[in-house]
């Protein structure tokens, strides 16, 4: 995972009044537990302007679905259920030639609601003036949790520790 790459996308994202929220390894990055992550994951509000508005973001910063997956489509809610229950689909990638070293997964699902982690998310600033948010640590414990793979596991400890200490209980 590039930093020039999460750059593009979030300045993009940003520029085109996308309503996201950064998850996975770069939460956990973001969060304090230093770790290699490869690709970026985004949760997005998954309302049509926002998706139409995303899709748009992506192909300015150079990113395009790796399946043939349109923003009408996306926004299409039981389009995107069809595609969870026969396909297993939790994510859709995004990869980009100006950027081959970083990968981008939107979730196909809000697996959180949405409007309530977009307040409580931690916000902080890539750049100065790129402002991003990051979901909160007890909202990325349980979606790793939900996901249970080794490498979850290892970051929910970790995310826990950091859970616990700033809590005064560490």
């Amino acid at each position: 995972m590039k930093l020039r790459a999460f750059e593009a996308i979030s300045r993009a994202l940003s520029e085109n009044g996308v309503r996201y929220i950064v998850a996975g390894g770069l939460a956990v990055n973001a969060h304090g537990y230093s770790r290699f992550t490869a690709d970026i994951d985004l949760v997005i509000a998954l309302d049509a302007g926002n998706i139409v508005a995303a899709f748009a973001a992506m192909a300015a910063a150079g990113y395009e679905p790796s399946l043939p997956i349109t923003a009408e489509q996306f926004a299409n809610t039981s389009l995107r259920q069809r595609w969870i229950d026969e396909k297993g689909m939790r994510v859709l990638n995004f990869f980009s030639d100006q950027h081959p070293e970083t990968s981008v997964d939107v979730f196909v699902y809000e697996p959180f609601d949405f409007e309530v982690e977009f307040e409580t998310a931690m916000r902080g600033e890539l750049l100065p003036g790129l402002p991003v948010r990051f979901v909160c640590i007890p909202t990325l414990i349980d979606m790793k949790r939900k996901a249970g793979r080794a490498r979850d596991l290892d970051d929910i400890q970790h995310l826990q520790w950091i859970l616990d200490e700033e809590q005064g209980h560490g």
